[in-house]
């Protein structure tokens, strides 16, 4: 691969990186505008059109029914879609981002909430717009005529068009799996995996009770299509003798000792007791950064070293 496209696939990968640094950094304010509130906010549904993927932009319905199918976006679709529903329909970003999540594959709760409110301006220093003419160079479509077909400078002045005026509530439904034969918990050193953590890894080749933790009120906050739920499931296939318990990490501790539980770090387990252990990182650089890019230039001096 080209020094070029490396250090490009390094970068977006970073990304990743940053956002979860900001997250541990700010908590559960990821989930709140950060920097400056939205503005205007019209409503906090996510538009119809969205929800049914017509809007009238060929590719952006056509990338929201691959959302729909596979359960992957490209980045810059997830951007365009979120320049049509924050700084179009002036949605406010918190429940069109949820929509999104729930449906990715590779959903993460601060990459998905922090590039949302890096495009609807919360998290960054502008607004985010793509026009017709970026999303033709970018996709190879010759769509014209359509209510991005304007110029940049035109968007700050612009109403919302007709067909982004009628919105939804978000419904996202999913049932949690049931373990398949009779779970059998013994007091003993164990590993916690759960929606977060399935590397396969992960100690293999020592001696752990192995649990795949499923807890319900983790979903019902932060909700994800059935779709999502079997891929999970699916990953979970590749670690031997895990066993799924579904139900809070508290009932858990009734039958496990907290000093013989062990877990990795991240931000959904606060509540976790036992041995944390860390997780990997792309490199060593940790805590928060202002932008993106300050962070970056630190990472960068590491890993291309």
């Amino acid at each position: 691969m080209p020094i070029g496209e490396a250090e490009k696939l390094i970068q977006e990968l970073a990304w990743r990186d940053y956002w979860q640094q900001v997250w541990l950094a700010k908590g559960e304010a990821i989930h709140t505008d950060l920097k400056q509130e939205q503005w205007p906010v019209s409503n906090n549904q996510i538009p119809k059109a969205i929800v049914e993927a017509s809007t009238g932009i060929e590719v952006v319905d056509a990338g929201i029914r691959e959302l729909y199918d596979t359960g992957y976006m490209h980045n810059h679709m997830r951007m365009y879609v979120a320049a049509i529903c924050c700084n179009l329909a002036h949605s406010h970003w918190l429940t069109p981002a949820r929509w999104m999540y729930a449906h990715l594959l590779d959903g993460d709760i601060a990459s998905n909430q922090l590039s949302w409110q890096w495009v609807a301006g919360t998290f960054s220093n502008k607004k985010y717009y793509a026009n017709q003419e970026n999303i033709n160079r970018f996709f190879y479509s010759r769509q014209r005529d359509t209510f991005l077909d304007v110029p940049y400078e035109y968007f700050g002045q612009m109403e919302t068009p007709e067909v982004l005026k009628e919105n939804r509530a978000l419904k996202v439904a999913f049932n949690l799996p049931q373990p398949s034969k009779p779970v059998t918990i013994q007091n003993k050193n164990t590993l916690i995996y759960n929606y977060y953590n399935l590397d396969p890894d992960w100690h293999r080749e020592e001696d752990f009770q192995r649990i795949l933790l499923l807890e319900p009120s983790l979903f019902e906050k932060f909700p994800v299509h059935q779709k999502c739920i079997d891929f999970a499931m699916g990953l979970a296939d590749n670690i031997p003798d895990i066993q799924l318990f579904v139900g809070e990490f508290d009932a858990l501790l009734t039958q496990i000792s907290p000093e013989k539980i062990i877990y990795k770090e991240h931000p959904l387990n606060g509540h976790y007791q036992g041995i944390q252990e860390p997780r990997e990182w792309l490199s060593n650089v940790i805590g928060y950064y202002p932008s993106f890019f300050s962070f970056w230039k630190k990472c960068k001096k590491e890993l291309l070293k």
